[in-house]
């Protein structure tokens, strides 16, 4: 066996905690840095006063033997999704046939997506392995030993902190924001190369509540369908929340923008992006009430273009390794596999 390090991991969505926890597994002790609040990255979940709203991933699907294994270690986590996704739209984006039944079961976090992640990562938190609200702004060698790592890190009220003794630093965060802290150190010019073909499009989502229209009777007020990519030019996705196990009753829809159309307005008022969104909106589904609770949120990094080609990358030399969707593609599961195979090539 591989004798105990000390591992920084930058991150703490699917793959930082996948990694995470198959390291510490190993008998490796871990620190996880997260910038946010809270832990899950793209698999997120935002309250209201109506219910909660997935901004980022929708579902996820199930095919790698690993990743069922895993999901077995909590059980009853997730439930399957009866989506009745629509894929079959008119050159306005409107619904032109009837919805089929998913080809794979659909697969969602209850009571949000943001819930599987954070089960995972609770014994990290419980063994004070997990620093949020913290955002790692350089790493450089270990001031102490130049062998090892250390981070600096700006947290609440701007406040400073370096954190040391690292053997390794793994980088679990947007192919974009790994980019720019491997600039920060000599050390990270080999993997800088390797990633810098890779891109990855931003994405817009609008959400909406209509407490209006309490299910079943949704009848009344918008489509028969749960779920709908669409071609429609502003939108590429759509669902209706409260269809969600575990959700709430609350219609509740989340309205994701099309890639194209989030790049090009990108640094637009969010109030401006809103009220097309909605215009959008009607056209797709009919709806043309008015929401009682609207919201916004901008996602930079949403959707991998043109992935890296294999799971990984570590550079046993260095102490660095990266892992993320963006490595193999933009599911969750592609998230998951990344931070496992990262972790066993550590290991």
């Amino acid at each position: 066996m591989t004798a105990s390090r000390q591992i920084a991991i930058v991150g703490a969505g699917m793959a930082a905690i996948t990694c995470a926890r198959t390291l510490v597994q190993a008998g490796h002790r871990v620190m996880v840095f997260e910038k946010s609040h809270t832990v899950g990255g793209r698999m997120a979940t935002r309250n209201s006063a109506f219910g909660t709203f997935d901004t980022g991933a929708q579902y996820f699907t199930v095919r790698d033997p690993r990743f069922v294994q895993a999901l077995q270690t909590t059980p009853n986590v997730c439930k399957a999704w009866s989506a009745n996704t629509v894929q079959v739209l008119d050159a306005h984006g409107r619904v032109a046939a009837a919805g089929l039944p998913a080809r794979e079961p659909h697969w969602v976090p209850v009571p949000g997506m943001n819930t599987l992640v954070r089960r995972w990562a609770q014994p990290l938190a419980d063994a004070d392995g997990l620093e949020l609200n913290t955002r790692v702004m350089q790493i450089e060698p270990d001031a102490l030993n130049r062998a090892h790592w250390q981070l600096r890190t700006v947290g609440d009220g701007d406040s400073t902190h370096v954190y040391g003794g690292f053997d390794a630093v793994v980088l679990a965060v947007p192919s974009v924001q790994a980019q720019e802290l491997l600039q920060t150190t000599p050390k990270g010019a080999p993997l800088l190369k390797k990633i810098s073909a890779v891109t990855v499009a931003p994405c817009w989502t609008l959400m909406l509540a209509y407490p209006q229209a309490m299910q079943p009777s949704f009848s009344t007020l918008g489509p028969q369908w749960n779920a709908a990519r669409s071609t429609h030019h502003r939108i590429a996705w759509l669902t209706r929340e409260s269809s969600k196990p575990g959700r709430g009753a609350i219609e509740r829809w989340t309205v994701q923008a099309s890639a194209a159309w989030s790049q090009e307005h990108l640094n637009d008022d969010p109030k401006r992006v809103q009220a097309k969104l909605i215009k959008a909106f009607a056209e797709v589904t009919g709806i043309r009430a008015q929401p009682a609770h609207t919201d916004t949120k901008r996602w930079l990094y949403a959707k991998t273009d043109k992935a890296l080609g294999t799971s990984h990358l570590w550079d046993a030399k260095a102490g660095l390794g990266l892992c993320g969707d963006w490595c193999l593609g933009h599911r969750v599961e592609d998230a998951f596999v990344s931070g496992l195979e990262l972790a066993l090539s550590m290991a």
